[in-house]
């Protein structure tokens, strides 16, 4: 018995020991990375597998679970068919990779589907394969073994060329670009035959160039007739069996070209090309990533059925709409536009918002200023208005002395033309009159009666209410006039008012009736300042001349004088110091002087009494 359990405790151990050494080989073969082999048809910087690949990788890295260990090879001789080469090549590759296989080969494109499909029983058998980026009619149905699958993708150049003909529906010719290699010799025919019907239906004309070496593809395309459309599906040979495809011809094609340029690969949609319906490699790819998750996670590859894909959404470039002339409600619904110029308000709202705001604000200010700046002129207006009737008031206030001065004033001419008259008829009834003297006498009753008119004048001047109206005018002259018709008026109160006048003319532009007006104000307010002063100081001299630019008129008497804390209000209105005053005359004084852009003032005189200053600017 106790050799039986020794037996079996033996036993637990070895098997014990085993499953701890499997665990170990287990877990260190879980951490190695997964080996993918990318194999590229041409070269890694060929188009459009380039882009595809990338799209690829990128979409692999974000979906896989695991660490990869990403190795990648090239098909060159796919270039020129050259299978000895491929032979060479799969023994390369079976030699580069003997000691640890792939765990998946990725062939992209259908140079290398093919290369992988021809070549299946000689590169690792075992080893799952998935064709990428290929269409789906290039791939061998019948070669595909039980560990491969494919991610197809489908070019519809019927869905293509009608996105042409509704852009462009005056189309006559559409230059079709393809390559000369092998893979790509065999699209031309399968073209033709797809959009036969639509091409003949709409009366427009095929081209190929495969066979034109690319210079002289590039001199053709920069001279296609008018209405004339491009197609680059790919051109890695051209005819002369120079290599283009890591060179961009697309690029070379669009500076010279004279027409819009299409494709059907989005990995050709760049600066220069119209657009449409197109492959996605970001689709394309995404689809690629998670089959090869799945046959790395241990899925049988034949299992992975994956549907073509085919063209995603249109999608067009702005720039180039505009370029050709190309109306965006030509384009089918849900198309996709990009590389639209932002608009101005796009650019720039907030800063049009700004100026738009401040223009408002503008605006609503000069408004504003504007409706003011009528509203003052209107008080102006109307204040000038309400001036000349109160000033008319004013004189009116003293028509009643006035028109017994006037009445005095008229009667002595009237009383010498009656007396010359009387005279005249006496000396006419005598036997022979003397005719010299009789011509006297009538030259005496003229000037009388040019007397009385003109004392008439005066006063009808001094009291006519007239509008506002400016003159041009000599100061002078107005106040010699007017100091003269108001000599009788100072006579009647016992005061002598005498002139001193500037021997140079003071032009002045003004309304001769404000300022008549403004000067009988002065010599009233003298001459009632007076009232209770002896006879001998009862005086009031009238003063005119210039001061810089200004023509000034002076008022002074010899009155009590203005108390000295009340000068700066005695131009205010109803402001007087008579018990009997109103108030009114210096301040009609004041309005009247700024009506006329000047300015008086009023001081006393250092031998008593006052003295009240107005200038007015000069006429230039």
């Amino acid at each position: 018995m106790k050799s039986l359990r020794r037996w079996i405790a033996a036993s637990v151990l070895l098997l014990s020991l085993a499953d701890t050494a499997a665990q170990a080989k287990s877990g260190e073969a879980a951490a190695q990375p997964k080996q993918v082999l990318f194999l590229y048809s041409l070269g890694a910087s060929f188009q459009p597998w380039a882009v595809w690949t990338r799209e690829i990788r990128q979409q692999l890295n974000r979906q896989s679970p695991w660490p990869l260990d990403v190795q990648e090879q090239s098909l060159v001789s796919a270039l020129r068919g050259d299978d000895s080469a491929d032979v060479k090549f799969v023994e390369y590759l079976t030699a580069l990779y003997g000691r640890r296989k792939p765990d998946l080969i990725v062939a992209v494109g259908a140079p290398a589907a093919r290369f992988v499909q021809q070549h299946r029983a000689d590169l690792f058998p075992t080893t799952p394969m998935l064709l990428a980026a290929v269409e789906i009619r290039r791939v061998e149905q019948s070669m595909l073994a039980a560990s491969d699958t494919v991610v197809p993708v489908r070019v519809d150049h019927v869905a293509a060329f009608k996105n042409i003909l509704r852009l462009l529906p005056e189309t006559k010719t559409i230059a079709m670009l393809i390559g000369n290699s092998p893979g790509e010799r065999l699209w031309i025919s399968d073209v033709e035959k797809e959009v036969k019907s639509l091409l003949e239906s709409n009366k427009v004309e095929l081209r190929f160039y495969n066979e034109l070496p690319f210079d002289e593809i590039l001199r053709q395309i920069a001279s296609l007739p008018p209405n004339s459309a491009i197609f680059f599906q790919q051109l890695m040979v051209d005819g002369a069996g120079a290599v283009y495809g890591d060179k961009d011809p697309l690029k070379r094609i669009i500076e010279v070209a004279n027409a819009p340029v299409f494709t059907q690969d989005r990995a050709f949609f760049y600066d220069g090309v119209v657009g449409g319906p197109m492959l996605s490699p970001t689709e394309s790819g995404r689809m690629v990533a998670a089959a090869t998750v799945r046959i790395l996670s241990g899925e049988r590859a034949s299992d992975i059925k994956v549907a073509p894909d085919t063209f995603a959404a249109p999608t067009y470039d702005w720039r180039q709409l505009q370029r050709w002339r190309i109306s965006e409600s030509r384009l089918p619904s849900g198309s996709e536009i990009l590389f639209r110029e932002p608009s101005a308000w796009d650019r720039y709202s907030w800063q049009i918002v700004l100026i738009a705001a401040a223009l408002m604000l503008q605006g609503g200010l000069i408004a504003t200023l504007l409706s003011e700046r009528r509203r003052r002129h209107v008080a102006e207006v109307q204040a000038r208005q309400r001036m000349v009737e109160l000033a008319h008031v004013n004189r009116f206030s003293t028509a009643g002395e006035l028109a017994s001065l006037v009445a005095h004033e008229i009667n002595q001419p009237l009383g010498a033309i009656l007396s010359n008259a009387e005279t005249a008829q006496i000396m006419l009834r005598a036997p022979s009159p003397d005719i010299t003297e009789l011509g006297e006498i009538v030259g005496d009753i003229m000037r009388d009666d040019h007397r009385a008119s003109e004392v008439i004048r005066r006063m009808r001047a001094l009291l006519k209410k007239s509008p506002f109206e400016l003159k041009d005018l000599d100061l002078n002259d107005l106040v010699r006039d007017s100091v003269e018709f108001l000599s009788t008026l100072a006579r009647s109160r016992k005061v002598t008012l005498s002139s001193k006048i500037a021997t140079d003319a003071l032009p002045i532009r003004a309304d001769p009736i404000q300022l008549q007006q403004a000067l009988l104000n002065l010599v009233m307010n003298g001459i009632e300042a007076m009232k209770d002063s002896p006879d001998e100081y009862r005086s009031i001299s009238v003063e005119t001349s210039r001061v810089d630019k200004f023509a000034e008129l002076s008022v002074a008497d010899r009155g009590p004088g203005i108390p000295q804390d009340t000068l700066g209000q005695v131009f205010e209105p109803f402001y007087s110091t008579k018990a009997e005053g109103m108030g009114m005359g210096l301040s009609i004084t004041r309005t009247i002087a700024q009506a006329h852009r000047g300015e008086i003032v009023a001081s006393n005189r250092s031998g008593g009494g006052a003295s009240l200053r107005m200038r007015l600017p000069l006429r230039s």
